[in-house]
C-alpha cells in the first residue's frame, strides 16, 4: 500500500497516523494493521466506513503501556480491496482470528465500534478464553428492526451499491453526520483517503448490503448464533455511548445495558456516532480506569 503511505505524506497526516504499516497474507490478498508498543493486547476493531484511523489517539494514548493492535478489515484502510471477495461477516471474523493466532494474541482486551462489534463478539463467542475484557463503542452484535431510512436505501441492490460507490454516499456523509463537533479538515481527509474511487469502495459498499434486515439474509444466522451466546461471556465489560448516534440510538445502548446489567455503562449525550471524535477524553479516562 505504498500508494496510501504516499498520500498520508501528501495530505500531511503523518502526525495523525504516524504508525508503522504491517501486514497479514490471507489467501491473495494482504490485511493490513497497526502493532504498537509491548505488553497486554488491546485489539481494536473499526467498523464501516472507518479504518484503524479511527484509533489513532487510543493507539497513542495506550501504546506506551500496552501492545495495541488495530488491523483495517479486508477492503478497509490500507488492507487489499480485492473486487471479487466474500466481504461477510463471517469472512471478517475468520480474517481477525487469523491475526491473532499470527500474533499470537492472549488475555486481550477488546474495543469495539459499528461492525467492529458483530466481527468482535463473533469471536469472543467462539474463542471466549482468548478474551480478558470488553470495551463496547457504539455497536451491535444482534439482528435489529432499527435502521435508519437513509442506510436502508443503500442497501438495496445495485442502485444503493451503485450510490456508495459513484458518489461516495456513505463514506463522505459520514464525515459530518457522525460527530456533533465539526471533523478538522485534516481528519475528515484521513477518513475518506482510502476510499477514492469505485473500486477502493468496494467494502463500504458490501458492509451496508450485509446488514442482516431479513431472517433470509446468509449474514442473519451468523448474528443470530453471536447473539445467542452473547450472555454467556463472562467477561468484565465496558459501555460507553454517543448520544447523538443517529444509527446506533438508545435502542442498542439499552439492549446492551440489559445484556450486561453488571457492566459499568457511560452515556455521552453530546457526543455522536464517532464517540471517540467527540469525547475522547471523557472515553479514554474510562477506558484507563477499566483496564488498570
Amino acid at each position: 500500500m505504498t500508494e496510501l503511505r504516499s498520500k498520508i505524506k501528501s495530505l500531511g497526516l503523518e502526525t495523525l497516523y504516524p504508525f508503522k504499516s504491517n501486514f497479514l497474507q490471507l489467501g491473495k490478498n494482504n490485511l493490513h494493521f497497526v502493532d504498537q508498543g509491548k505488553g497486554q493486547p488491546i485489539l481494536m476493531l473499526h467498523g464501516n466506513p472507518t479504518w484503524s484511523f479511527y484509533y489513532r489517539n487510543l493507539i497513542h494514548t495506550f501504546s506506551p503501556k500496552f501492545r495495541t493492535v488495530v488491523p483495517d478489515h479486508m477492503g478497509c484502510g490500507m488492507s487489499d480491496k480485492p473486487q471479487e471477495y466474500d466481504y461477510s461477516l463471517e469472512m471478517h471474523i475468520q480474517n481477525t482470528y487469523q491475526l491473532i493466532r499470527f500474533l499470537d494474541l492472549k488475555n486481550i482486551i477488546l474495543v469495539v465500534h459499528d461492525w467492529g462489534g458483530a466481527i468482535g463478539f463473533g469471536l469472543v463467542t467462539r474463542y471466549p478464553e482468548l478474551f480478558e475484557r470488553i470495551v463496547i463503542l457504539n455497536t451491535a452484535a444482534f439482528p435489529s428492526i432499527h435502521i435508519p431510512q437513509r442506510i436502508n436505501l443503500l442497501r438495496q441492490g445495485k442502485f444503493g451499491e451503485f450510490l456508495s460507490r459513484k458518489f461516495n454516499l456513505f463514506a463522505w456523509p459520514a464525515t459530518f453526520m457522525t460527530t456533533t463537533k465539526p471533523l478538522p479538515r485534516k481528519i475528515k481527509q484521513g477518513y475518506l483517503m482510502p476510499y477514492d474511487s469505485w473500486d477502493n469502495r468496494i467494502a463500504v459498499a458490501r458492509f451496508v448490503q450485509d446488514i442482516p434486515m431479513e431472517k433470509t439474509h446468509p449474514t442473519f444466522k451468523t448474528l443470530s448464533d453471536i447473539e445467542a451466546k452473547l450472555k454467556l461471556l463472562p467477561q468484565p465489560k465496558l459501555i460507553l455511548w454517543g448520544g447523538k448516534d443517529f444509527c446506533f440510538d438508545r435502542n442498542f445502548f439499552e439492549r446492551w445495558v440489559a445484556l450486561y446489567p453488571d457492566a459499568d455503562a457511560y452515556w455521552f449525550a453530546k457526543a455522536g456516532h464517532y464517540v471517540l471524535e467527540d469525547a475522547l477524553e471523557e472515553v479514554s479516562g474510562k477506558i484507563w480506569e477499566f483496564i488498570k
